[in-house]
């Protein structure tokens, strides 16, 4: 059995070594322009598609694996920055929790996104490229049996030539045989050469028959299948894309929500910390409220004191929407109740009179013998300490500047702890109130 086995393995060798030798014969006869070879364009072109398509198919591939790599690498990126964040967060910052819910939700919309990727987009490019191996395969196989087509054709092609040729010689008895054998031998004889070139011209039909239907059941079937495979490549590539774009957007719609949620907590956390630091300001300043009248009531002659700086300015509120009362309406009261109190340096009939000043009138009594004050003068102050302006409206200070103070034009405009006014130096140069502005109040005093 081993003998009949290794004489098979052995004939079988020898017939694959006798075929490619064959087929490497017919090639170079091809080449060589002796010998026509089968030729079909339309099959040839449809094998260009094929291997383009095949090419475009391996790229999106290559590209598609890419991809979610990436996709990988900015979840991994995305997590380390969250655990980051999760390790600073202090347990009594606001939204401690929602910060760990945040962060879970967006691991788990990265997970989500990796695998819908994978299986709808990925997974589909996997199947879409099996079908091309084989497919080549069978095509390299069309291609060698053609050879071998080529090859029983041109061979039975030239056995049919011979046959001619030995009929035409079989029909004129050669003199030596004539001579040599009886006339019923010259018979045989011209029977067996007839039988032997019957013989191989049968056998060479049958080769080139068998040759032939094999090619051409390949041929047939790749004729069908290579068209539709080169029409389902827009589907392919359809669905691909289209189901990429649908994880794409769904992703970032959700991922811009998580992350406008993380804005709201950052927010809400500076918030938070601006009035803490808002409060502590306010006390500090309550309890500096508690000395203010001594402040006002010192000489301004006397120089401020170094070791001390006021608080932040106010901060300042938008425009109320209601009207507020009528500042200008304080201040008379304001002045009113100065008035009647006594003064020893005031005269005795100013002090008795019942109308109330009017603003022009009370810069004049305040300052003595200069009227020539701007409109709406209510008294003077002296910065105590420098004032850097944040804000177009605002009046730059400096230590020492004397600032004639203004009511509002409109009272409704007046934040809490600030005022209007000009600097003294500007308004006797000038004679024009243009340069007013506002100034925190804490940062002056009384002259």
């Amino acid at each position: 059995m081993a003998e009949t086995g290794k004489g098979v393995t052995a004939g079988k060798l020898a017939i694959s070594v006798q075929k490619r030798l064959t087929r490497a014969q017919e090639k170079v006869l091809q080449k060589l322009g002796k010998a026509d070879e089968t030729r079909d364009a339309a099959f040839e072109e449809m094998v260009a598609n094929f291997n383009k398509q095949m090419a475009e198919g391996t790229k999106l591939h290559k590209d598609l694996k890419a991809y979610l790599a990436a996709v990988k690498t900015m979840h991994d990126a995305s997590r380390r920055l969250q655990d980051c964040l999760a390790d600073m967060y202090e347990p009594d910052w606001f939204g401690k929790e929602e910060m760990d819910t945040l962060a879970e939700d967006t691991d788990t919309l990265w997970l989500d996104y990796h695998q819908s990727i994978t299986e709808k987009s990925l997974s589909p490019m996997d199947t879409y490229l099996t079908q091309f191996p084989d497919i080549k395969a069978r095509i390299a196989k069309r291609d060698r049996k053609m050879v071998d087509f080529d090859s029983a054709r041109h061979h039975f092609a030239s056995l049919q030539k011979g046959k001619k040729k030995d009929e035409a010689k079989i029909a004129k008895p050669a003199a030596l045989l004539e001579m040599a054998a009886p006339s019923w031998a010259q018979g045989l004889i011209s029977a067996h050469q007839v039988a032997q070139t019957n013989l191989s011209y049968n056998q060479a039909e049958e080769d080139l028959g068998r040759a032939q239907k094999i090619f051409e059941e390949l041929n047939v079937e790749l004729q069908d299948e290579l068209p539709a495979l080169w029409d389902s490549r827009v589907g392919v590539y359809v669905n691909t894309f289209q189901s990429l774009a649908g994880h794409q957007e769904k992703f970032h719609r959700e991922m811009g929500k998580l992350t406008q949620n993380l804005n709201d907590i950052m927010t809400k956390l500076e918030e938070q910390r601006q009035l803490k630091k808002a409060g502590a300001a306010a006390a500090k300043t309550g309890d500096g409220a508690k000395s203010e009248e001594a402040n006002h009531s010192e000489s301004a002659s006397s120089p401020p004191k170094v070791g001390q700086r006021p608080g932040p300015p106010p901060s300042r509120p938008p425009p109320r929407l209601t009207p507020s009362p009528d500042q200008r309406k304080q201040h008379v009261d304001l002045l009113e109740g100065e008035a009647s109190e006594p003064d020893a340096n005031t005269d005795a009939t100013a002090s008795s009179t019942q109308q109330a000043p009017s603003w022009d009138s009370w810069g004049a009594v305040t300052n003595g013998s200069d009227t020539e004050l701007p409109p709406g003068f209510l008294y003077k102050v002296k910065a105590i300490h420098d004032y850097a302006a944040t804000d177009g409206d605002e009046l730059e200070l400096k230590t020492g500047d004397v600032v004639l103070t203004l009511a509002f034009d409109n009272p409704d405009e007046q934040d809490d702890g600030w005022l209007m006014g000009v600097k003294e130096s500007h308004w006797v140069q000038n004679k024009d109130v243009s340069a007013k502005g506002v100034f925190p109040e804490n940062f002056t005093q009384k002259v």
